[in-house]
C-alpha cells in the first residue's frame, strides 16, 4: 500500500508516521509540506491513501483534495482540522474525503479510523477483483458457447449486455492444441501464463477439455507456420512435452467471428486427426496439409501395405484411401517396377479387401482379377482397386450394426471407467480401431465428439454427488477423474455457470 502525508508541519508527519507504523499497515509511507508537493509526488507516484492537513500554505488542504478527487478517484483521502476549521472539513467531505480526525491527534481516534478506511480498501479491492473474475468467467462461458456452436443471437440479453464493445472482434486465428494424454488437467492448470513469455503474439486461452485447449490469437500479417512452432517450442520447453498444434485460416474479423468460431473449431477438429497418420508432424495448417505430407520416395512399399492391411482390419476407411494413394503416387512414379511385379502386388490388396466383404461379392473378385491382369493401364488398375474400397465403403455404411456395437462397447467403459485417464488412444484399442476412425463413427453415431461425451457424463456425475452427499469436493474431484481439484472447479464453473461450492450452497438453501 503506498500512503501520503501532507503537513506543513515535519514534527505533525513525522508523528503520523510513528502511528501508521503502530497499525503494522504493510505501507510505502511518503511524505510532503504542502498541496503543491503533494500533487507532484502524486503524479511521480499514485498513494492509495492520503493523510492531509486543511491549512497549508501554497495549496491548501481543501484545494488539494478537490483537484484529487477528479485526478485520483480510487484514492482514499483522510483530512486533519481543528475545532475551528469544522466549515473547511465539511466542504473536504464533498471532494471525496471519507474521513476526518480532529487536531490534535488522539492515537485512539486514529487508530479507529485507520482501520475502517483500510477495512473499506480492502473490501472495495476484493469486490474489484471479484468484478474481473466475474467478467472474466462471462467471456470465456460465452466464447466456449459459440465455439462449441451457439448462435450469438440467442445468447441471454443480460449476459450480451455484459461483453465488452467489439467482443471476439480482433480475433484473427484459431489454435488448437492438443495432447494424447490428460495434460491440462494434471500439470498445466496455469497453462496460459506459463507458457505466454514464449509466444510473441497476444492470446486468449480457453480450456476445452484434459486433452485439448484452444488459442483464440490477434494480431495481423502473422506466419501461421511460425506461430505454431512457436507454440510447440514453448510447450516443449516448459513441460518436456510435445503438444500437436493445428492453425485455422485467417477469421474474417468483426462481427462475423462470432459466427466464425464454431465452423473453424470443427474444421480444425477435424485437420487434427491427420496426427494418426502423420506421427512425426507437429504443425497442421488448415487449407496446407499437404504441405506436411513427408515424399512418397521416402515411403516404404512394405509399410503401405502393412498400413493398408492394418486399416481394412480396424475398417479406418480415412487411413485406407490415403495409404492407397501413397501406393498408387509410388508406383506411378516409379518406372522401373514391371507390369507383373505391379499386378500382383495390387491383385495382393484386392484379396485383402474382398476377405472383409459379405461371401456375395466373392464372385467379383476373380472377374476383377483377372480384368486387372489383362489391363496395359495403371490407371485402369487404381479404378478396379477403387471400386473395390467402394465396395467396403458401402459394406460398412449399409452395416452399420457392428459400429452400433462398437461405440456402445466404448461408452459402456467409459461409464465404468469416468473416474480414470481416458484418451482416444485407451478407446480406440478396446475395441481395436484407429484412433481417427473411432472419432468419425463416434460423432456420427452420437452427434458429439469423445472428448465432449466425456466432460458431460463427469459434470453430470460430479452435479449429482453435490446434490446427494455430503463429500469433500477434492474427494468428488478425484471420484469423477479429474486429480487436480483446481482444474475440475475450473471446468464445472464453466459447464454449469457456477463453481461447485456455490451449487452445491444454492442446493441446500
Amino acid at each position: 500500500m503506498e500512503i501520503l502525508i501532507v503537513d506543513d508541519e515535519a514534527i505533525e508527519r513525522k508523528g503520523l508516521t510513528m502511528l501508521l507504523k503502530r497499525e503494522k499497515i504493510d505501507a510505502q509511507i511518503r511524505e510532503a509540506g504542502n498541496g503543491k508537493q503533494a500533487l507532484e509526488k502524486l503524479e511521480k507516484k499514485p498513494a492509495d491513501l492520503m493523510l492531509t492537513d486543511i491549512k497549508m500554505p501554497f495549496m491548501d488542504g481543501l484545494e488539494l483534495t478537490e483537484i484529487c478527487q477528479e485526478k485520483y478517484p480510487d484514492m482514499k483521502m483522510v483530512i486533519f482540522s481543528g475545532y475551528g476549521e469544522f466549515e473547511y472539513a465539511r466542504k473536504a467531505m464533498k471532494n471525496g474525503v471519507t474521513n476526518y480526525i480532529l487536531k490534535p491527534v488522539d492515537p485512539a481516534e486514529f487508530h479507529k479510523t485507520i482501520e475502517a478506511v483500510t477495512k473499506q480498501m480492502y473490501e472495495e479491492q476484493l469486490e474489484s477483483e471479484n468484478r474481473s473474475i466475474r467478467g472474466d468467467f462471462i467471456i470465456e462461458h460465452v466464447l466456449l458457447s459459440l465455439i462449441n456452436g451457439v448462435d450469438p443471437d440467442t445468447l441471454n440479453a443480460s449476459i450480451r449486455n455484459m461483453l465488452p464493445d467489439g467482443f471476439a472482434y480482433d480475433f484473427s486465428l484459431m489454435v488448437l492444441v492438443s495432447f494424447d494424454h490428460d495434460f491440462f488437467g494434471v500439470g498445466a492448470v496455469n497453462f496460459s501464463d506459463e507458457i505466454s513469455s514464449g509466444i510473441s503474439e497476444e492470446f486468449t486461452y480457453l480450456n476445452i477439455d484434459p486433452m485439448n485447449s484452444i488459442l483464440l490469437v490477434s494480431g495481423e500479417g502473422i506466419d501461421r507456420k511460425k506461430l505454431g512452432d512457436e507454440i510447440c517450442d514453448a510447450i516443449s520447453s516448459r513441460y518436456e512435452t510435445s503438444p500437436y498444434v493445428a492453425v485455422s485460416e485467417p477469421l474474417p474479423g468483426g462481427r462475423a467471428n462470432l459466427r466464425a468460431l464454431g465452423r473453424t473449431y470443427e474444421e480444425l477438429e477435424s485437420l487434427m486427426e491427420n496426427r494418426f497418420y502423420m506421427l512425426d508432424t507437429r504443425v497442421f495448417l488448415v487449407g496446407e496439409e499437404m504441405n506436411e505430407t513427408p515424399d512418397i520416395n521416402d515411403i516404404d512399399s512394405d509399410m503401405l501395405m502393412k498400413l493398408i492391411r492394418q486399416d481394412i482390419t480396424l475398417k479406418d476407411m480415412v487411413g485406407l484411401r490415403e495409404h492407397y494413394e501413397r501406393l498408387c503416387d509410388k508406383y506411378k512414379r516409379n518406372t522401373g517396377f514391371s507390369q507383373i511385379y505391379v499386378k500382383f502386388v495390387f491383385s495382393n490388396l484386392m484379396k485383402e479387401i474382398y476377405d472383409v466383404l459379405p461371401k456375395d461379392n466373392q464372385d467379383s473378385l476373380s472377374e476383377d482379377v483377372d480384368r486387372l491382369y489383362r489391363t496395359t493401364d495403371f490407371s485402369e488398375v487404381m479404378n478396379i482397386l477403387d471400386r473395390g474400397i467402394s465396395l467396403l465403403e458401402e459394406n460398412f455404411k449399409v452395416n452399420p450394426q457392428t459400429a452400433h456395437k462398437e461405440i456402445d462397447t466404448v461408452k459402456k467403459y467409459i461409464y465404468e471407467n469416468y473416474d480414470r485417464e481416458l484418451s482416444i488412444d485407451i478407446l480406440a484399442e478396446k475395441v481395436y480401431m484407429a484412433p481417427s476412425y473411432l472419432s468419425h463413427v463416434f460423432k456420427k453415431e452420437t452427434g458429439q465428439n469423445i472428448s465432449k461425451f466425456i466432460k458431460s457424463l463427469r459434470m453430470e456425475k460430479a452435479k449429482q454427488m453435490l446434490e446427494d452427499t455430503h463429500e469433500k469436493i477434492v474427494n468428488i474431484s478425484a471420484r469423477v477423474g479429474y486429480p487436480n481439484v483446481s482444474y475440475f472447479c475450473k471446468s464445472f464453473r464453466e459447464y454449469y455457470g457456477v463453481s461447485p461450492q456455490k451449487f452445491r450452497d444454492e442446493e441446500e438453501a
